[in-house]
This record gives structure tokens, C-alpha cells and sequence, in this order.
């Protein structure tokens, strides 16, 4: 399980990232307290295997999970308030000082409104209401503190989900684990951390299909679900019909192309994947990979 933990950064790749919170902090808490959960079954001779398809789909298939991109991800918490980075209110706002006070709390540390503002180079008033917005969208917290005689003071400070808010590498650090990975285990173990992601991802898959649709949900049902789920991955999955009947999955961005590249193993991994999911015969009519605008799947029943 230690092992899909970090996969979860493989569909972040030099695109706008999807960041995917694979297990919440109860369920972590819960793998660490039962040993089983956590180790591997062992070969004959004692060699790890690896997680089965069961233990995969037991540990994920209830697991919450936040789709969509960093940006994505952080309007949904913003959403309460007002968007991260809006025209401000009064005249003569910087319609980036909301960005500006976050960048100011983070580099200076806690402070007033008015140290604030001094950093910025903003109005208090302006910057008292980005702070009151920031705050009620759980971004920003607020605490009295006391310096001498007189009134105490209000005092802010980021909260830990701000974090977010700020530039990360996730795409370097996938790159540095996998190259640490084959370096340690060479491509067997590759593969090996492939075959888990790809099974994380079934369960997933599988799990959203069995609670959205149908028992006897038609192929043409599940293919859609499955463009929606990729779309909201950061594929920009879409599902097509013909006239004449044929289905096919499109996604017209690569959200682990950095990876793909050098790891050709992960577009063979989804080939197999849409097919196991969708109990159907998948090829693929067109590669990004390979120079193509999209990678397109034709999907056909499988044939009694």
C-alpha cells in the first residue's frame, strides 16, 4: 500500500495537475494499525508479490476522492467566498491583491491588517476585506494578540489548507521516484508499480460505475461514465457514437505526458484498464504519445 501512496502523483504530470487525495487520514490511520493491510502477501520463497486485485479494490473502492486540478480543487473550497483572484472591491483594487496578501502572510509571517498593507502596498480597507474573505473561506485564521497597554490587536496567519494556494513540483518529484524506483528494482519493479496503479484505478472506475448506473447498463452508459470520470481527471475525456453505432473514448489531453513518454508502460496499462473496466474489445485509433491530437478509443462488445 506504501507503494500506491505515491502513485497518486502520476496523473499530475506538466499539465495543470490532478491532485487526488487516494486516502483520507482515517483510512491511512486504519491500514497503520492493521499490519494485513499494509504488507504484501509472499511468494514461495519469500518475495513480496505485491497487492492483489482484492486487497487494491477493498483499500480504494470506498475511498473518497477529490477529482479535477489544483485550480479546480481550490475554487471548490473558495467557492463560499468569491474566487481566489477577483477584481477586488473599491476604487483602484489590484485585481490580484487577494493573491498579493496570501503571498504576504506566507513570505512575513502572521501580522495585522496594517502590516499587511504595508507589504502590499495597498489600502488597509482593501486589505482587510481580502483578509475577512480569506478567512471565511478557511484560508486564513484569525487571533487577538496583546503588545503592551492599550487594545489588543487582530492578527492573521494562513491555515495549513493554503498550503495548496502555492506553486508546487509534483511533476519533478514523480520523475525523481521513478528513476529511485528502476535504479532500486530495475523495470520489474516498474511494472510492478504500474500493475498497482492500474488496479487502484479499476477499483475506482468500477466502484463510481456500480453506484451511478445500472445493473444492466449499456455500453454506450458506461463508456460515457468513464469519459466523465477521465474529464474530471484532467483528460478532457469525452465519449462519441457514430450513425452507424461506434462508441469511441477521446482524451484530448495526456495528464501524465511527462511520464508517458519514458514510461511507455503507463499507455499500455490504459489500454487494459478501459478494457477491463468496460468489459469491452478497446483500440486505440490515435496516440498523443505518438504525435496524435488526442488518444482515441474505439470501443466494440466483446463478441460471443
Amino acid at each position: 500500500m506504501q507503494v500506491l501512496a505515491f502513485t497518486a502523483t502520476f496523473s499530475g504530470m506538466d499539465h495543470d495537475r490532478a491532485v487526488h487525495a487516494e486516502l483520507p487520514a482515517k483510512d491511512k490511520g486504519a491500514a497503520l494499525r492493521d499490519p494485513a493491510a499494509t504488507t504484501p502477501p509472499s511468494a514461495p520463497n519469500g518475495a513480496p508479490t505485491g497487492p492483489t486485485s482484492a486487497t487494491v479494490s477493498a483499500a480504494f473502492a470506498g475511498a473518497p476522492f477529490e477529482h479535477g486540478t489544483d485550480a479546480d480543487m481550490i475554487q471548490r473550497r473558495v467557492r463560499t467566498a468569491t474566487p481566489l483572484v477577483t477584481p477586488s472591491p473599491g476604487p483602484g483594487a489590484s485585481s490580484t491583491l487577494r493573491r498579493d496578501v496570501l503571498y504576504a502572510l506566507r513570505t512575513g509571517g502572521p501580522a495585522s491588517p496594517d502590516q499587511v498593507a504595508d507589504r502590499v502596498g495597498a489600502s488597509r480597507t482593501g486589505v482587510l476585506q481580502q483578509l475577512r474573505t480569506l478567512e471565511t473561506a478557511g484560508l486564513v485564521t484569525r487571533s487577538l494578540s496583546r503588545h503592551g497597554v492599550g487594545r489588543p490587536r487582530h492578527v492573521y496567519d494562513l491555515t495549513p489548507a493554503a498550503q495548496e494556494l502555492f506553486p508546487a513540483n509534483y511533476g519533478a518529484l514523480t520523475q525523481s521516484v521513478l528513476t529511485a524506483i528502476r535504479t532500486v528494482g530495475g523495470d520489474k519493479l516498474i511494472e510492478d508499480v504500474f500493475e498497482a496503479r492500474r488496479q487502484m484505478l479499476r477499483a475506482r472506475i468500477e466502484h463510481r460505475i456500480e453506484q451511478r448506473l445500472p445493473a444492466n447498463a449499456t455500453l454506450w452508459e458506461r463508456v460515457k461514465e468513464v469519459a466523465s470520470y477521465q474529464d474530471e481527471t484532467g483528460y478532457l475525456g469525452r465519449a462519441t457514437r457514430d450513425a452507424d453505432g461506434t462508441i469511441r473514448l477521446s482524451e484530448h489531453n495526456c495528464a501524465i505526458y511527462g511520464v508517458s513518454g519514458t514510461y511507455q508502460i503507463a499507455c499500455a496499462a490504459e489500454l487494459q484498464l478501459f478494457g477491463e473496466v468496460l468489459d469491452a474489445n478497446v483500440t486505440r485509433e490515435c496516440h498523443i504519445a505518438a504525435g496524435g491530437r488526442s488518444c482515441t478509443y474505439r470501443i466494440e462488445p466483446v463478441k460471443s
